[in-house]
């Protein structure tokens, strides 16, 4: 297979650049980068050198390289590789974790290595962002406390007033949405706080009630006979793809049948 390459800037705060690459040849120079790289490998395994020292990129594992530090990279099998990438604003960590990430940039935590699984497969979709920004602040939070040597903190976060008032501020902006770093701020609490604590109350993580919420009006918008590409943009969606793919997912069937099997 030959090398190939994709890249893109999401409209996710936080996100710098998202990196995807097959590489079967290339060897990447010593270089560094002004972010935080999060690196996952799909298929293959890396052999890199950080701060003179030599690592190995995993399938099984989270990678993180700290701004400013000098690595290369290049496939440690004869088949290459292929990667996906984060590259994440500086301030993504407090300027005291890069040493330790220099130490240990390889992470081994499934639950973390799905997370940016899904967050990757949220990126890939436009009209998701409020949905990466919340996979994103989860995903940072648990880098974190591994960066810190404590461990991720898997209980749940019992705030039920938090929880409420985040599910009065999604019921008030169903169809224009609204910034999870703004909700969190007018409630007074970190975006992983929030999150935690609305999943832990309701069930479910707070993107996905949201679009529960958009798939109802765009029900109702159907139901009144209007087309479907004028419902996803009054229900709020991005686009009459993005509107389709969410409401196949909760009901099973596209917007298109679920209208014509209204009754009179």
């Amino acid at each position: 297979m030959s090398s190939s390459v994709r890249a893109w800037r999401p409209d996710v705060p936080g996100i710098d650049e998202v990196f995807h690459a097959r590489f079967v040849e290339h060897a990447y120079p010593p270089h560094t980068h002004s972010t935080w790289t999060l690196l996952v490998v799909d298929d293959g395994a890396v052999r890199y050198d950080l701060d003179r020292a030599e690592h190995g990129a995993l399938t099984s594992a989270v990678t993180l390289l700290p701004p400013g530090v000098a690595h290369d990279g290049r496939s440690a099998t004869t088949g290459g590789f292929r990667k996906r990438v984060l590259y994440l604003d500086d301030s993504a960590f407090p300027p005291a974790m890069v040493g330790r990430a220099v130490d240990r940039p390889a992470v081994v935590d499934d639950v973390l290595r799905r997370a940016i699984d899904r967050l990757h497969r949220v990126l890939e979709r436009p009209g998701d962002e409020f949905s990466a920004r919340s996979g994103l602040v989860l995903a940072v939070d648990r880098l974190a406390a591994h960066l810190a040597g404590d461990g991720p903190d898997d209980h749940p976060v019992r705030d039920a007033r938090t929880a409420s008032g985040l599910r009065d501020l999604l019921d008030a902006h169903v169809v224009e949405g609204l910034l999870l770093d703004e909700a969190a701020a007018s409630l007074h609490v970190s975006a992983n706080h929030l999150v935690k604590a609305f999943s832990a109350e309701f069930g479910l993580p707070p993107h996905r009630y949201l679009v529960g919420r958009r798939v109802e009006v765009a029900r109702r918008l159907l139901l009144a006979g209007l087309p479907a590409a004028r419902v996803a943009v009054e229900a709020g969606f991005h686009d009459q793809a993005h509107l389709t793919r969410h409401f196949r997912r909760l009901l099973g069937v596209t917007p298109g049948t679920f209208a014509g099997r209204r009754s009179p």
